[in-house]
């Protein structure tokens, strides 16, 4: 850790995740640097703005200097993670090391592949595609710097996401921003099966925990979150509460493949479309076993938040 550092540090502050971050920690009087390319990120008290490419050490270690801890939020474009993100993350690691940081990483579920049973962090990293190959190979490098005494390491990992800020999402501005004009919401995958769902609030409250808390280090966890449901229960609940009749449709693999056409992030979901037609649920029994009862928000609350954030959103 940095000598008498309390700098908490977000990379990607201006993306769904680290704003989240961003304001969890200073919702909690930390003082923060969000960083991102533009500089712009949440008004918040407490919270230096800082411009920055971590894309290279140099870029990250200036971002991460005096750090005490970092949490690494920031992600190329969906369709540039292979080529990309490794690079990134390793010149994050860096910084974070050059600073005597601890870092958290926002990691997903790519990594393990189809799986029969909800997902625990002991699973084999599995996945055979290559989103989910460069996933499991970033979470190794990490956890061998770890390992290696180069830095403090911990690893959160969650599911789908929605909130407030969340639009490059699949339960964004397809589901929300639609059911707010009247217009139909579409889910991506099968209506009829489970999909675990974290509120982004949530998953940057459970990234906190991580980052302040030494039993962390040096292990994957999976953040709580609500109970999975089914894409037409969440779609339910979205109309409920709008009190307004229910306009849903499933986007499901042959309309997938003919959007894919012209659109490269949709035709990327191809690749993952395993987490779409069956059961995709998370079990973050090891989180609360280890740092003990984590109030999740009911997705019933969640669901009324963003639906404020997106009526107070400047029409795009």
């Amino acid at each position: 850790m940095s000598a008498a550092s309390d700098l908490h540090v977000v990379l990607g502050a201006g993306g769904a995740i680290g704003g989240s971050v961003a304001r969890e920690l200073a919702s909690r009087g930390r003082r923060v640097r969000a960083v991102n390319r533009s500089g712009k990120v949440p008004s918040l008290d407490g919270v230096e703005a800082h411009r920055g490419d971590i894309t290279s050490a140099e870029g990250a270690k200036a971002a991460c200097e005096g750090a005490d801890v970092v949490y690494h939020c920031a992600a190329p474009a969906y369709t540039r993670w292979v080529q990309e993100f490794p690079r990134m993350t390793d010149a994050v690691r860096e910084g974070a090391a050059a600073a005597g940081a601890k870092l958290v990483f926002a990691d997903n579920l790519y990594m393990y592949g189809p799986v029969g049973a909800p997902m625990t962090e002991d699973m084999p990293s599995a996945a055979r595609n290559p989103k989910g190959r460069v996933r499991a190979e970033m979470a190794e490098s990490l956890l061998a710097g770890h390992r290696s005494g180069e830095l403090r390491v911990a690893i959160g990992r969650a599911s789908d996401y929605y909130g407030p800020g969340g639009v490059n999402t699949t339960a964004g501005t397809t589901v929300f921003g639609a059911a707010l004009r009247g217009k139909v919401a579409r889910w991506v995958g099968s209506l009829d099966q489970p999909h675990s769902l974290g509120y982004l609030p949530d998953i940057a409250k459970g990234l906190v925990v991580l980052g302040g808390d030494e039993r962390a280090d040096g292990e994957v966890w999976h953040l709580p979150a609500a109970e999975p449901l089914t894409g037409e229960e969440f779609l339910d609940l979205v109309f409920a509460e709008l009190g307004q009749p229910r306009k849903i449709a499933a986007l499901g693999r042959g309309m997938q493949r003919a959007i894919g056409l012209v659109n490269p992030t949709v035709r990327a979901l191809g690749e993952t479309w395993y987490q779409r037609d069956r059961p995709f649920v998370t079990d973050a029994s090891k989180f609360t076993g280890t740092f003990g009862p984590f109030a999740v928000t009911p997705h019933a609350e969640a669901i009324a938040a963003t639906l404020d954030w997106y009526r107070a959103r400047p029409t795009p």
